[in-house]
């Protein structure tokens, strides 16, 4: 007896024969029905290229009974195949309609911010497990929809599926482009306002002839001039500027305020974290002006004692 057919977009065909099997896997665990007297209740079998048909196996199978649950796990395997292969699709598809009239580029750098929200291979600990625990919601949230769908269908068109129907699961998507739009938005501002500041440090002359940048730790940075006195620089006296510096920059940032108004001719910065983002945005900004100390006799010196509160090597 047949109990459905899964079909899948033609661009994916050739994985119909893991989906089948992965059916096939997630049926017989949920069910524990491959036995020495009964052997299998239902199989998959590939009917044509990109076609699934599930039917029942043997003269023990009784739909009232084991139906119910076949349809549970092949809806869990769907649900994994698509988020696996069809969501990065659908975030595309989103993002188009949110972003209509965006370029080509802007709509796979938003889908690139979409992925790092929702699988960020970088993170550890408690952010790992939370996206971890996220995939498995929304895996959830397609599987009960079509679980729905086999209820009361034999025919399932996966592209057809995942572009009509999975209600919850397209709402979560367009939450997700929404929040990663936003991101874009502003980092594209951030980055327009740093090639300004850069455009006025270029058209600026020096002040002084060279700074060194200490960073204590965490957010904290110490100005030192060139007889590694404290430095405390005057405000910039371009009004413009100085506006700007103080509506755009965040807290972390102020010290990019205070290297611009001194406009040194040469910046050192003494760290042991030289991929923090303000010591890059430093870079971008003053050019070939920084260069970046990590493990010299004077560095060390400052990251241990000035930390203590040392002012003079």
């Amino acid at each position: 007896m047949e109990l459905f057919t899964v079909t899948l977009p033609s661009k994916l065909q050739s994985t119909a024969a893991g989906l089948a099997a992965l059916m096939a896997q997630y049926t017989n665990e949920d069910l524990h029905i491959v036995t020495a007297t009964k052997g299998q209740l239902v199989q998959f079998d590939l009917e044509s290229e990109g076609t699934i048909k599930c039917q029942s196996a043997t003269p023990y199978f009784q739909l009232n009974k084991h139906g119910e649950m076949v349809y549970h796990s092949a809806a869990k395997a769907l649900a994994e195949f698509v988020v696996a292969n069809l969501e990065s699709e659908m975030l595309i598809s989103i993002i188009k309609k949110k972003y209509q009239g965006g370029h080509s580029t802007d709509v796979s750098v938003i889908e690139k911010y979409c992925s790092q929200l929702m699988q960020d291979t970088n993170l550890d600990g408690l952010n790992a497990k939370f996206l971890d625990a996220d995939r498995k919601r929304r895996k959830l949230k397609v599987a009960e929809e079509i679980e729905l769908y086999l209820n009361e269908n034999t025919r399932l068109d996966l592209g057809g599926i995942a572009t009509f129907r999975l209600h919850g699961y397209r709402h979560e998507l367009g939450d997700i482009v929404e929040y990663a739009l936003d991101e874009y938005v502003l980092d594209k501002q951030y980055q327009e306002f740093i090639s300004l500041l850069k455009y006025f440090v270029g058209l600026q002359q020096s002040k002084v002839a060279m700074v060194h940048l200490v960073h204590k730790g965490n957010h904290e940075f110490i100005l030192y001039n060139d007889q590694f006195q404290l430095f405390e620089p005057k405000p910039h006296s371009d009004r413009l500027v100085a506006e700007m510096l103080e509506t755009e920059m965040n807290i972390e940032d102020m010290v990019i305020s205070s290297l611009i108004a001194a406009s040194p001719k040469q910046i050192v910065v003494h760290t042991q974290h030289v991929d923090m983002q303000v010591i890059r945005t430093i870079e971008t900004i003053f050019d070939n002006r920084v260069s970046v100390c990590s493990d010299c006799m004077l560095c060390n010196h400052a990251l241990g004692e000035w930390n203590d509160g040392v002012t003079q090597p």
